[in-house]
């Protein structure tokens, strides 16, 4: 039987307090840097868990928009975009520094990862502002993603990204969370999407055709409200189906 090796991650310090729970059951974690959640000290006390459990470390960079969370898309200019997201980034590395610890990925948040998947602008702005820290970070983004295709051109190491707790749309969009089938809850249910995107490369989409889907880093939303639940349900069923989490 063939041998898997996955990464799981979760969106953390956003506010809901419970990354001591989530960080023994992740390998990666997107840590809310300014824009949509956090500030200096939400970002230093996840860095430290994140440390503790050996989780490498993603800036999860907004759009400047604490009041939406960073789900509605703002109008801005790219100069003014790449300002603001260097400098949420900025923060967390002020931060990894103080707490010697390493930046390993950049993963966009909400409204912008998803923009990003489509809008050549969004997208340019997103890896210039990669290209411009001296670091060999890699990129968390949907395959086939315009923002995954541009980066690449530019010598940026992306790791594909699906979503173990949110259906798709037969154009692998995410459904909208207004409907009430966006979220997946049931752990076997999860289980039996995430083993279809590892094993054969393909996502059952919400009118029940198998898509073809590429990924490496399965995410499992923190606010998701039994994610802990669905973390250690994953970390004992998955090494039993030969897939390994690291």
């Amino acid at each position: 039987m063939t041998n898997y090796s996955i990464d799981i991650n979760a969106d953390v310090g956003e506010g809901l307090d419970n990354e001591s729970h989530l960080m023994p059951y992740l390998s990666s974690c997107n840590i809310a840097c300014g824009g949509h959640a956090g500030d200096t000290f939400t970002m230093t006390e996840v860095v430290r868990l994140a440390k503790e459990h050996n989780v490498k470390i993603g800036a999860h960079p907004s759009f400047p928009d604490k009041a939406n969370f960073g789900r509605k898309i703002m109008e801005m200019a790219a100069a003014d975009l790449y300002t603001s997201l260097k400098q949420q980034i900025r923060v967390l590395q002020d931060v990894l520094r103080t707490e010697n610890a390493m930046l390993h990925h950049i993963k966009p948040h909400g409204a912008m990862y998803n923009l990003a998947t489509k809008d050549e602008k969004t997208a340019k702005v997103i890896v210039e502002v990669i290209k411009s820290i001296a670091l060999p970070l890699k990129l968390y983004a949907p395959c086939n993603s315009v923002v995954a295709e541009i980066a690449k051109a530019e010598q940026i190491e992306v790791t594909y990204e699906a979503f173990a707790d949110r259906n798709y749309n037969n154009d692998l969009s995410l459904v909208s969370r207004k409907n009430k089938n966006a979220i997946l809850e049931k752990k076997d249910e999860i289980l039996r999407h995430i083993l279809l995107m590892i094993q054969h490369q393909k996502v059952s989409v919400i009118d029940g055709v198998e898509v073809p889907l590429k990924a490496s880093t399965f995410c499992v939303h923190g606010d998701t409200k039994n994610a802990l639940e669905i973390l250690k349900y994953l970390n004992k069923k998955l090494p039993k189906n030969n897939i390994i989490i690291q």
